[in-house]
């Protein structure tokens, strides 16, 4: 991989301290980047950040609440070679239970609420309040699955909050001059999916890659997935 590729820029990853934000993280920064991570729990934050280097900082950052999300990106925009941010993944989600094991009909309202504003309203709120601070040609990606179009049994309130992000990510991409995209990396092994699938290093170069060279008009308001990034860099 290139070291300059992202030489300059600053990004922005919320779930910054595990599975696919975390993953990209050490791939942005390896590309030359400067990191701002968020994700719930401060310990974790604080670890992460030491682990990665002096350039990356973090935030105790809750998506469900907007306020915490505003401070992150403020933060953000002051952070790096110059000001404003270039790149925000969104990768902060949660899964109530067993992966694949939480039929719809049985789901509680709690998880059914909390999956909504976390996966859904935490795309929104990250989308809304990076918006003042994006430079340009930033891009803002939001990764998702196939679980958020094809009707498949026992993802119950998981899906249907992943499909919520989708139509946020419509919604930005059509109000906005951003390029705001979904990324589809296929199953990786997290704590959502109960460790299985690929390993999220695995796909860390298919962000570097939307962040940088995809084409902004085919990654804006679509989803880009294994088969386009392979294509792209074969």
């Amino acid at each position: 991989m290139d070291e300059a590729t992202m030489a300059g820029k600053t990004a922005v990853i919320t779930g910054g301290t595990g599975g696919i934000g975390r993953a990209v993280a050490e791939a942005y920064l390896e590309a030359g980047a400067s990191v701002v991570i968020g994700a719930r729990d401060a310990e974790d934050v604080e670890g992460v950040v030491e682990t990665l280097g002096e350039a990356a900082i973090g935030l105790r950052t809750d998506v469900r609440d907007e306020f915490d999300v505003e401070r992150l990106m403020e933060t953000a925009a002051r952070f790096g070679e110059d000001a404003g941010i270039d790149v925000v993944l969104a990768a902060a989600g949660v899964y109530h239970g067993p992966a694949g094991e939480t039929p719809t009909e049985e789901e509680p309202y709690s998880a059914v609420d909390d999956s909504w504003r976390t996966n859904t309203r935490g795309v929104f709120a990250t989308l809304r309040e990076a918006a003042p601070h994006l430079t340009d040609d930033a891009r803002v990606l939001v990764p998702t699955g196939a679980v958020a179009r094809e009707a498949t049994p026992g993802y119950g309130a998981y899906a249907i909050s992943k499909a919520g992000a989708e139509a946020v990510v419509r919604g930005f991409a059509a109000d906005t001059d951003h390029v705001v995209g979904c990324l589809e990396p296929g199953t990786i092994a997290t704590e959502l999916t109960g460790g299985h699938g690929r390993e999220p290093e695995s796909v860390a170069g298919m962000f570097v890659w939307a962040a940088t060279e995809a084409d902004p008009e085919e990654l804006d308001g679509e989803i880009l997935g294994l088969r386009e990034w392979k294509m792209a860099t074969r």
